[in-house]
């Protein structure tokens, strides 16, 4: 069932928990712990670093805007960079296109740990307009999904901070 709700607070810790009715307190309780012992080291600085696995280009807009004067996700400590080699956070949009599996995968193996795969998006929920099959979860372990085609950059940031375990009701 779908549903309207005000905020950005959208994000959740596994694709079932957006689905209205299948959330159940005890499991994301167990999921905020497990983020919360691999990200225990990132409590200061976080570096992103976000492929675009085949997106209409509407979600790089939205990621984009964390960077403008309105947002400035610098601010709060979070950086984007060009290297998986120096990244914390692996955001990923699009659908998981055939071409990006091999591209994707290497970028994920090149990430020093702990890592965190944010999906952004519904195409990388869950293939959006392109079918069930697609998505990003069927090619890496996901973290938190942030709804939205696209996802607001609220909703992002949202979902960033949840990973980080920043905000009231995240990883502690």
């Amino acid at each position: 069932m779908f549903q309207w709700r005000r905020g950005s607070d959208v994000a959740a810790g596994d694709r079932e928990t957006l689905i209205v009715g299948r959330e159940r307190q005890e499991d994301v309780f167990g999921l905020h712990t497990d983020i919360a012992a691999r990200t225990r080291a990132l409590r200061r600085s976080v570096h992103i670093r976000h492929v675009d696995a085949g997106s209409d280009g509407s979600d790089e807009w939205e990621v984009r805007a964390l960077l403008n004067p309105v947002y400035d996700v610098h601010r709060l400590g979070i950086f984007f960079t060009a290297s998986p080699r120096h990244a914390d956070i692996l955001l990923i949009t699009g659908i998981g296109a055939p071409g990006m599996i091999l591209p994707l995968a290497r970028t994920r193996a090149a990430m020093p740990e702990p890592v965190v795969v944010v999906a952004t998006g519904t195409d990388a929920i869950s293939g959006g307009l392109v079918g069930p099959d697609m998505g990003v979860g069927r090619l890496l372990e996901v973290d938190v999904f942030i709804p939205g085609a696209p996802a607001p950059p609220f909703a992002l940031l949202h979902g960033i901070l949840l990973a980080l375990g920043r905000i009231p009701g995240g990883p502690q």
